[in-house]
């Protein structure tokens, strides 16, 4: 499982031009998802997610979490994130799995981070989604549950 996590002060998703999802303060998230994802994934990313400390604390210093922050959260799916480059300039999405596979591994990554008590929006899961955000710092990070060392 792949995540890119980017502190937002908003971002929202619309979808044939209606606004399905929007936040303030808080987390985007973008996950691409492969057939070797389990539950152990999703119990480590979301964790790591909403405990990482990436907002300011009262002296303007990266030490406090989204939990701390009462920051909400958006969820937006995102196959390409295991696009695969080595050959030709057409990328290959072979690793990322296919909906049947990665519909209830996102569900249930919304169920397990809601779980933290924070608000959680989402995309919608194949749609054509317009994805607009402020990046606050700019704070992005990659995250792959494959490579946690």
């Amino acid at each position: 499982m792949i995540a890119v996590v980017q502190k937002v002060s908003e971002a929202s998703v619309t979808i044939e031009g209606n606004v399905k999802s929007e936040i303030g303060k808080g987390l985007l998230i973008l996950l691409g998802i492969e057939d070797a994802d389990n539950q152990e994934d999703i119990d480590w990313l979301a964790k790591k997610i909403v405990n990482m400390r990436i907002f300011e604390d009262a002296d303007g210093v990266m030490n406090e979490s989204l939990l701390d922050q009462n920051g909400e959260l958006l969820v937006v799916s995102q196959f390409t994130l295991h696009a695969s480059t080595k050959k030709g300039n057409r990328p290959s999405y072979i690793k990322a799995a296919k909906p049947d596979v990665a519909i209830p591994l996102y569900e249930n990554f919304i169920k397990t981070i809601a779980s933290y008590g924070r608000p959680v929006q989402t995309g919608e899961f194949g749609a054509d989604m317009k994805v607009a955000l402020v990046n606050d710092g700019p704070v992005t990070i990659l995250m792959d549950t494959k490579n946690k060392v």
